[in-house]
């Protein structure tokens, strides 16, 4: 059994909670908002994140952060992308050298284009950060339905040990040394899921979405291996596999933000009527930074940029997609003369 300190009492910070506490840990929960503390207390379920969810009497819920870290074998950063740096800072004094600390959120910071697990180390550099990523919608995790997903870190050995203490009969975990392609593929994929939120918006069909589903992680591929990012993690459960859940799942709050602007709602109403953190617009602008940074070209995200920061109708935005300059698909497989 180990001690576990859970930062961010949202929807996957909770479902991580409840899957560790199933797992035989003992698990403590923090939340920066007194309220949601009072709620997650005394309801014993996130009633508007997760509702139906039990939490178990057994998991400690609490306000302040040195309780949630002290002490503990290994810690889950579960807020938001956006405050993923900040918190970390505030996170700094009680963390011991060697802590484990796994980040469960993805995102790429605009202004620096660091990865999540980047600024952490960046803040508390006396910590051993990790990742976790996958197709892991907290609404199913939550409600113990089966899904595997990858942990990333920089040795084996930290890898096997949270492999060890995440895994279980509904939550199979593979390990991977690859932390940056498993990032890019996390962040990346929110941008295309808004796309393909938008052609569901618009009324377009399956063909649609398989095509910004494919070449999207064609996208996401060429430029996470261009950064360094191995090819092998674009194929696999953090990269297509994550694409293919965010960009067709009901749960995916990319996806729906996505929608509500194909149906003509602008960026802020999307966001507003979503009501949770959408990664992918804070990653859109990122994408296109790194984009432009390593010359590597990704139209999907150009376009989306345009809807989300030019006012561009989504609708030429797709006809725009489909009318630019005719190519040959792979450009590794050529006849021969």
């Amino acid at each position: 059994m180990a001690k576990v300190g859970v930062l961010g009492a949202g929807s996957w910070g909770t479902a991580l909670a409840i899957l560790l506490h199933d797992n035989g840990h003992d698990v403590t929960v923090w939340s920066i908002d007194p309220k949601e503390v009072e709620m997650l207390s005394e309801k014993r379920e996130h009633e508007s994140k997760l509702p139906g969810v039990p939490i178990s009497e057994e998991i400690m819920i609490t306000n302040e952060m040195e309780e949630a870290i002290k002490g503990k074998d290994f810690l889950v950063l579960a807020v938001p992308s956006i405050f993923t740096r900040s918190t970390a800072a505030k996170m700094k004094p009680y963390v011991v050298d060697g802590q484990m600390i796994v980040d469960v959120a993805k995102g790429i910071e605009e202004d620096t284009l660091m990865t999540l697990s980047q600024q952490i180390s960046q803040e508390i550099p006396q910590a051993d950060v990790a990742v976790l990523s996958g197709p892991t919608h907290a609404e199913e995790v939550g409600r113990k339905l089966p899904t595997s997903c990858v942990i990333g870190a920089k040795t084996k050995k930290t890898a096997e040990y949270l492999q060890s203490a995440f895994n279980s009969k509904v939550f199979r975990v593979y390990t991977s040394p690859d932390m940056l392609g498993i990032e890019l593929g996390g962040s990346l994929k929110n941008v295309i899921a808004l796309a393909a939120g938008i052609a569901d918006g618009l009324g377009y069909g399956d063909n649609t979405k398989a095509a910004l589903i494919t070449r999207g992680i064609v996208e996401i591929g060429r430029l996470g291996v261009k950064m360094g990012g191995k090819f092998e993690s674009f194929c696999g459960l953090t990269g297509i596999g994550d694409l293919i859940v965010t960009c067709a799942s009901v749960h995916s709050r990319n996806r729906k933000a996505g929608y509500l602007m194909g149906q003509g709602k602008s960026m802020e109403e999307a966001m507003k009527e979503v009501n949770m953190v959408v990664e992918g617009v804070y990653s859109a602008k990122a994408a296109a930074k790194l984009a432009q940074k390593y010359e590597v070209p990704m139209p999907i995200v150009d376009e989306i940029n345009k809807v989300l920061f030019e006012g561009k109708d989504p609708k030429q935005a797709v006809d725009d997609l489909m009318l630019r300059e005719s190519k040959i698909e792979n450009s590794s497989l050529l006849w021969e003369e």
